[in-house]
């Protein structure tokens, strides 16, 4: 004859199995499900890191339009361009010339990155750019560094804010931070490379100049 006790040990039996089942198919669809998301999320913060890149170089394409095929960089601050800045170090001026052509400052920030954007080209700063200007570009070269990650570095250094000099012989690489040691590069042309260290060094040595000017945030 089974008593009630019986009974009420085997009901807490299967309670404890089926809980137990019920774990374990949680921790094996975590283990599936998580990494998938993880690269969902991270192919989506690429692609929009791209699209940020391609905005910013034809804004400066659209500015240069209307300023005599001349890039900010190369144009003094008293006739609105950013050319002053090259020497203080305020990267963000370079993109606050042509705030009308970006029109928000959202896409001067990678979604990969730890730094928040500004709210208003008013309140920008070099700490609210994920991207660094390359001084030095113009339309006749097409393959020069126009923007791209800050993440960047030289000799197995990582470039800090300011003015940094990349000759073509340095080794410059990726970082791990924002997209783990690949980044997106825009050139003069307008394109954006997404590229790992190895690419990169290729596009550094496709340049055409032995001497590269890039402001870093």
């Amino acid at each position: 004859m089974t008593t009630n006790a019986q009974i009420t040990r085997r009901v807490q039996a299967f309670t404890l199995i089926e809980l137990l089942l019920a774990i374990v198919t949680v921790v094996i669809l975590v283990g599936v499900l998580l990494p998938a998301l993880l690269t969902a999320k991270s192919r989506r913060q690429r692609s929009d890191c791209t699209n940020n890149l391609k905005q910013i170089g034809v804004s400066f394409r659209m500015w240069s339009g209307d300023s005599g095929d001349k890039y900010q960089m190369g144009v003094e601050s008293k006739y609105g361009g950013s050319m002053g800045a090259i020497v203080t170090g305020e990267v963000f001026r370079h993109f606050e010339c042509m705030s009308n052509e970006l029109n928000m400052p959202l896409v001067l920030t990678c979604p990969s990155d730890d730094r928040l954007p500004a709210a208003t080209f008013k309140t920008l700063a070099n700490t609210n750019l994920s991207y660094f200007v390359g001084v030095d570009a113009d339309d006749s070269q097409p393959q020069a560094f126009l923007s791209g990650d800050r993440n960047l570095m030289t000799n197995g250094v990582a470039a800090g804010t300011g003015s940094a000099v990349v000759r073509s012989n340095f080794t410059l690489t990726f970082s791990e931070r924002m997209h783990g040691r690949k980044g997106n590069i825009g050139l003069g042309d307008g394109s954006v490379q997404w590229v790992d260290s190895v690419g990169l060094q290729k596009l550094l040595q496709s340049t055409g100049s032995d001497t590269n000017r890039l402001a870093m945030p």
